[in-house]
Formats: structure tokens, C-alpha cells, sequence
């Protein structure tokens, strides 16, 4: 038995791990993989003690301090978390194994949303994507577009207009970017933005040759020829392994006070997986630590 299970590999799971380990608590990480939303990030400007650095160096450096210590990873996703009669977890992984813990805490971030619009399924992987720093060289002095109004709608414009020859940027409504990316989106030349407009098919059969795009003001319907799309329309919270006793909001994201601490006693969250505003990598990290080290508190009293 464990202290403390981390649900998750990304910055707010790892930042929890190590604190917890820090504090003689026994603890193991579950995580499919090591990284989380770093890996689908090109460039982090806004992290203490690096000017820029890569998502993936970011990643790599978290994990290669978490591996100093003797924290367990189990590289797996879970299956089913519940609380059992003694007031312990059950936490049952994919592949059949059961690990049981003092405590656990949940770090799972979110996948991506797809637009669920004719096309976008069949066509993912043959020119839609929703990876900009992964899959953004295969069109370099292409044409290209980004679905979003977001910060990682913006960073992937960005990125993607030192590739491609043409991008644009459709928005539904309004960015909701911070000012200084969009500040260095407005300089860009190649750059469409698009406001009040929505993809509502994609275009191709073997590969992505166009989309068709509705002006939400006017519902008039057009098309723009172009080779790939970036899908960057937020995400949904991984917890579909969670008890339904555990208190979420309407999007799905677990609520938790200012230390990570939710509705059922022992059981903590941190990271984009909760309903904090602001999706962060510092955020995520100082989250993680805050829950870590009421997991710590919690176990002193019980």
C-alpha cells in the first residue's frame, strides 16, 4: 500500500510526486506517459529559470528530478478509482493490475476536444491534427489553418506561420489569448484572422484539401482551399475513471479548494484536470505541491 497514488505524468503530477516523495510519503505515479500538454507545447517563455525552453526539455528535466527519488511509475492509464469500506483507494489500471493507497491525487489533464464535424475523423492524421509543434514541418510553404481562440490556438498560428506560406485563424467568437501573443500574432503577414467564423466540414478524401467554413452572424457558408488543419478547441478533463460522488462543474473539471482538496476525504486534485481558470504550466507545478502536501497533512491526521 502506498501513501499517496498520483493520477497523472504532466506538470502537476510530477511537481506532486516529488513533494510527496520529499516528505518520506511512499508514493507511485500512473501515467500512460511523462509529459503531458509539454509535449504538445513548441515553446515555454513564462516558466521561472528559463527565458525559452521546449515543452519536451521542460518535461524532461521534471522527470529526470522526480527519478532522483524512489517514487514508482506505472505506465498505464486507470480503468476505475474508488474508495473502499476502510476509507483507502482502489485504483485498477488497464492492465488488470489493482494498486491501493492512503491517498490519491488526481493530475490527469485533459485530451483534446475535436469538433465532431463531417470529415474531422476520417481525415485525422491525413491533414488534421490537433499537434502544431508535432506534425507543423510537414507543411512547411503550405497552406494551413488553426481552429481557435485560445493561448494554444495562438502559439500554434504562430508556430505555424514560420512553416507555412499561408495560415488562417478561424475564431468563433473572440481570443482569449494573453495580450503578448497576440500582440506578436498581429505582426505576423500570413496570418488571416478569421473572427465569428466556424468550420463546419472538412474537405478531401485520401487528404485534407479544404474546409468549409459558416460566418456565425451572417450563417453564410464558404470555402478556403488548404492542405492541413491544427484543432486547438480546448479540452475535456480526463476522468471518466472517477467516482460520480466526486463534486466536478459542468465541463467535467474536478472542484477543489486552494489546496487540492475535493469533496471526498483523501482524495485531491491539481492541474487541468480541476476547475482552476487559468491552464498553466507554473500553475499546474505549484498546484501539484499544494496537494501534495495536503495529502501529507491529511495522512498526519488520520
Amino acid at each position: 500500500m502506498y501513501d499517496t497514488i498520483v493520477i497523472g505524468g504532466g506538470p502537476a503530477g510530477l511537481t506532486a510526486a516529488l513533494y510527496a516523495i520529499r516528505k518520506e510519503m511512499s508514493t507511485v505515479l500512473i501515467s500512460p506517459d511523462i509529459g503531458g500538454q509539454m509535449l504538445l507545447t513548441n515553446e515555454i517563455e513564462n516558466y521561472p529559470g528559463f527565458e525559452s525552453i521546449l515543452g519536451f526539455d521542460l518535461s524532461d528535466k521534471m522527470e529526470s528530478h522526480v527519478r532522483k527519488y524512489p517514487v514508482s511509475f506505472e505506465m498505464a492509464s486507470v480503468e476505475k478509482l474508488k474508495r473502499l469500506p476502510d476509507g483507502h483507494f482502489s485504483v485498477e489500471l488497464d492492465d488488470g493490475k489493482q494498486i491501493i493507497g492512503k491517498t490519491v491525487i488526481v493530475t490527469a489533464g485533459k485530451r483534446n476536444r475535436t469538433l465532431n464535424i463531417d470529415g474531422e475523423s476520417r481525415l485525422t492524421g491525413r491533414g488534421v491534427s490537433y499537434c502544431a509543434t508535432c506534425d507543423g514541418p510537414f507543411y512547411k510553404n503550405k497552406v494551413t489553418a488553426v481552429v481557435g481562440g485560445g493561448d494554444s490556438a495562438i502559439q500554434a498560428a504562430i508556430e505555424m506561420a514560420s512553416i507555412s506560406k499561408q495560415v488562417y485563424l478561424l475564431v468563433r467568437s473572440k481570443i482569449r489569448a494573453s495580450e503578448i501573443l497576440v500582440s506578436r500574432l498581429n505582426k505576423l503577414p500570413n496570418i488571416k484572422v478569421m473572427l465569428g467564423y466556424s468550420p463546419v466540414k472538412i474537405i478531401g478524401e485520401d487528404k485534407v484539401v479544404g474546409i468549409d467554413i459558416r460566418n456565425n452572424l451572417t450563417e453564410e457558408e464558404s470555402s478556403i482551399s488548404l492542405d492541413g488543419i491544427f484543432i486547438e478547441a480546448g479540452g475535456i478533463p480526463n476522468n471518466g475513471y472517477l467516482p460520480e460522488s466526486v463534486t466536478t462543474n459542468k465541463s467535467g473539471e474536478i472542484i477543489s479548494d486552494k489546496y487540492g482538496v475535493t469533496n471526498i476525504s483523501g482524495l485531491f486534485a491539481a492541474g487541468d484536470v480541476t476547475d482552476r481558470k487559468d491552464k498553466q504550466v507554473v500553475i499546474a507545478a505549484g498546484e501539484g505541491a499544494a496537494a501534495a502536501l495536503a495529502a501529507h497533512d491529511y495522512l498526519l491526521r488520520h
